[in-house]
């Protein structure tokens, strides 16, 4: 648990953007057992073995979910992005599906060693 993390979701205004990052933190955390998480460029990042698994980012009106190490997978409609790493926004009221985004999660970082 990275302090630095914990803080950042805490101070997000809007609490559905909370509610999101919290979610979405708590889905790497269990997809990624030895996940390491910290703050750069401003944002919660998340690695795994050293590199890039995923990273949490708010806007005016959505929260952004990244994931790396997407260049051999399929994502479903949603994602964009360059082929090596996908980002989803998600809006006010909409739906972050846990065991799909676990899934995606787990499959991305599990080549990262």
């Amino acid at each position: 648990m990275n302090q630095e993390v914990i803080e950042f979701i805490d101070a997000v205004k809007e609490p559905w953007q909370q509610q999101l990052c919290t979610l979405l933190r708590e889905i790497v955390i269990s997809a990624i057992p030895d996940v390491q998480e910290r703050i750069q460029y401003k944002k919660p990042h998340f690695l795994k073995n050293g590199k890039y698994a995923a990273v949490i980012s708010t806007s005016k009106d959505a929260v952004s979910f990244t994931l790396f190490n997407t260049a051999n997978m399929t994502l479903p409609e949603g994602f964009e992005g360059p082929p090596e790493r996908k980002t989803l926004k998600l809006k006010k009221g909409q739906e972050a599906d846990r065991d799909l985004l676990s899934s995606l999660v787990s499959r991305a970082a599990s080549e990262l060693g």
